[in-house]
């Protein structure tokens, strides 16, 4: 009989999904930064102590300074012989308190939370009344734009978002674009929730500050400045100086993560339908 309270390695390797939720406001984004905190970093020095060996995350995507997370998806390697409830306890003992593993999961041995997504969903929160949003507590988490905005206007430009489209116009610079700047979008969703406007946009992939520039060129149609047309004219010039502007990131938000159904499961499961976190809601973030 094993003893309570140790960690024992069977010497086969498993592969670990974890589930994650952050406060963006303090990390230098996702990936390791030398002498900068990340939460890669933050991770990655947490399941180091309790496997007790080293541990390289893959992530599901490279959230950039300031942005947050209410289920970002990494996966990993592992010999240590935990059961996935005790070692989720145990990595989030470890943890500061602006990250929060929501989910722990042994995964199909194919699992790669880069390579397997299906498509995640990014949401931006803008709060769209004359107060500031310190009212209500949410200034770290949205973008105060006291400005009126058409919702109308903004739904139907964001029409001109939707499908396999080249993005270059709402592309940074910095990113790391090696191949090519097109991209898919699966909706891109404007609605008013009290005080208010979030903008969800759905993808397979996405370009370095992408989906802030998407919303920073949606503000200007709701704002009147821009005709809902002049986003497809944008997007056909494929000039980043015809676009909008890139609003902070304070305001962007990973919701979730899609992946193949069969790949949520060691041996796979039935059936190839994509499916996110299942039933676990992500809640760590205020709102997000």
């Amino acid at each position: 009989m094993r003893p309570a309270g140790r960690f024992y390695h069977r010497g086969v390797e498993r592969t670990i999904a974890l589930w994650v939720a952050y406060d963006g406001t303090e990390f230098h984004g996702w990936q390791n930064q030398p002498e900068q905190r990340t939460v890669q970093s933050v991770l990655e020095q947490a399941l180091r102590r309790v496997a007790r060996h080293q541990v390289d995350l893959m992530g599901s995507g490279r959230t950039d300074t300031g942005v947050h997370a209410a289920g970002h998806v990494s996966s990993f390697r592992t010999t240590c012989d935990l059961e996935p409830e005790r070692f989720r306890h145990a990595i989030g003992s470890r943890l500061p308190k602006d990250v929060s593993v929501i989910a722990l999961r042994e995964v199909h041995p194919d699992f790669h939370a880069t390579h397997s997504a299906v498509s995640k969903l990014y949401r931006y929160r803008i709060h769209n009344v004359p107060g500031r949003p310190v009212e209500g507590a949410v200034q770290r988490y949205t973008y105060h734009f006291w400005e009126p905005l058409d919702l109308e206007r903004m739904r139907a430009g964001a029409r001109y978002y939707v499908g396999e489209k080249d993005f270059a116009a709402m592309a940074g610079k910095g990113g790391n674009v090696r191949e090519t700047t097109v991209r898919t979008v699966l909706r891109c969703d404007v609605e008013r929730h009290y005080d208010e406007v979030r903008i969800d946009v759905e993808g397979t992939g996405f370009l370095y500050k992408q989906v802030r520039t998407m919303v920073g060129t949606l503000l200007n149609v709701g704002r009147g400045y821009w005709e809902p047309q002049r986003v497809a004219e944008i997007l056909a010039s494929k000039d980043r100086m015809l676009a909008g502007p890139t609003v902070p990131a304070r305001g962007l938000c990973l919701r979730w993560v899609k992946y193949p159904a069969r790949l949520l499961t060691p041996q796979g499961a039935v059936g190839e339908s994509a499916m996110p976190i299942e039933s676990v809601e992500p809640s760590a973030v205020r709102g997000c």
